[in-house]
């Protein structure tokens, strides 16, 4: 069995050494540089280049990789700062930063740590800014604060390499005290703006009703005036249309107190039918009536209300009633005539033998106790003669329209 010798396995160590110092080599002369990345290189610590993304060789143990530069825009919460307003309250004020690194070398070696640069100047900032505001300002001017602020920021941090994209304050707390305060004036001021809506609600409502009550009153008052004029013109047309139903049927004083007894039992039926008086002129129409159908009492002349030229026994009415039993017309006309000769013979006798002259007056004062006459019935082919007067004993009620 061979023993290995020293100088042997010296060899051995110094190829050992060698094969190792040659992977170190490679392994630091070859560098992938992914995307959106900057490398730093550095050759016997001086800045020699900026890698970007790909395969690059450098000189081992010459060029050493100083720093990686992340490319992308970042995003940067600082915590919440004390900031004074202009009317001497505290609020406490959360910024977000939106910066991207554009220059790898600046951001490198023109400054240690550009993310803490840039939160230390966004608070002075910040503080410069809404320094110079009220809290109502500062709560309603969030805007105008981000505005100045990626303003100072980007000036600043743009000969370190970074440019600031945006700045949002992510909140706004002000003392609770103050947050009581404010609470409270927007309460009052919904209930004011709640208050106001109501009144103009309820101030349109009643136009819109008032309004509405007057278009209804005119129309009403339009519709009642409408209904008085054709109601007027209807009991006007039915007026003349009863009148001259009346006159050319020729209606007499019998017709006139039928209708009369029959309106009686309307009379009756009202709602103060406990208590109804009868007229004077009742017994009269019932004496009428009796005389017109042959009762007691009738007398030859009663027919003379008739027409003289209709034949005797018929009804003025027409044809086709049953014949009555009425006197004569020209029999009563013969006994009226000497009725009336015998009165006036009578009177001026009177007036004679009581010495007193001859005058009219007396003798109509001594008719008063006796029979009326009946006047002479015109002739039927003589439509415009005297009217008839009415029968006696009888008054017939008036017209009513």
């Amino acid at each position: 069995m061979s023993t290995t010798s020293p100088a042997g396995v010296a060899g051995y160590l110094i190829l050992g050494l060698l094969l190792l110092f040659v992977v170190i080599a490679l392994v630091r002369s070859v560098r992938i540089v992914p995307q959106a990345v900057a490398l730093i290189v550095e050759r016997l610590g001086r800045y020699s280049r900026t890698l970007d993304a790909g395969l690059h060789l450098l000189i081992p143990f010459v060029d050493r990789v100083r720093a990686a530069v992340d490319l992308r825009e970042q995003v940067v919460s600082f915590p919440p700062q004390p900031v004074i307003t202009s009317d001497n309250l505290v609020v406490s004020i959360d910024t977000v930063i939106y910066f991207q690194v554009t220059e790898p070398r600046s951001a490198v070696y023109e400054i240690a740590n550009y993310i803490q640069g840039i939160e230390q100047l966004t608070v002075t900032t910040l503080r410069n800014v809404v320094g110079s505001m009220d809290l109502e300002q500062t709560l309603t001017s969030r805007d105008q604060i981000n505005g100045q602020l990626r303003g100072v920021l980007d000036e600043a941090t743009g000969r370190w390499g970074v440019r600031v994209n945006r700045v949002e304050l992510k909140s706004i707390d002000p003392p609770q005290s103050i947050q009581g305060s404010m609470e409270q004036q927007m309460r009052a001021e919904r209930d004011r703006r709640a208050a106001i809506l109501t009144a103009e609600g309820v101030k349109q409502s009643q136009i819109l009703t008032a309004e509405g009550e007057k278009q209804a009153a005119i129309l009403r008052a339009e519709g009642s005036a409408q209904a008085a004029i054709l109601n007027a013109e209807g009991e006007s047309r039915a007026i003349l249309q009863v009148f001259d139903a009346i006159h050319r049927g020729d209606a007499d004083p019998k017709l006139l107190a039928y209708q009369y007894l029959q309106m009686l039992p309307e009379v009756a039926r009202t709602q103060s039918n406990k208590v109804w008086f009868i007229p004077t002129e009742f017994t009269a129409a019932l004496g009428a009536i009796s005389k017109g159908f042959g009762g007691p009492g009738a007398t030859a002349g009663d027919d003379l209300a008739f027409d003289s030229g209709r034949p005797a026994g018929t009804s003025p009415l027409g044809d086709d009633l049953p014949p009555t039993s009425l006197t004569d017309p020209s029999e009563a006309l013969a006994e009226a005539r000497r009725q009336s000769a015998a009165a006036t013979e009578d009177a001026t006798r009177s007036g004679t033998l009581s010495g007193r002259p001859f005058e009219r007056s007396t003798e109509a004062g001594q008719h008063e106790g006796a029979p009326a006459p009946h006047p002479t019935t015109p002739p039927a082919d003589t439509p415009d003669g005297p009217p008839r007067p009415p029968e006696q004993g009888f008054t017939p009620p008036p017209y009513q329209a």
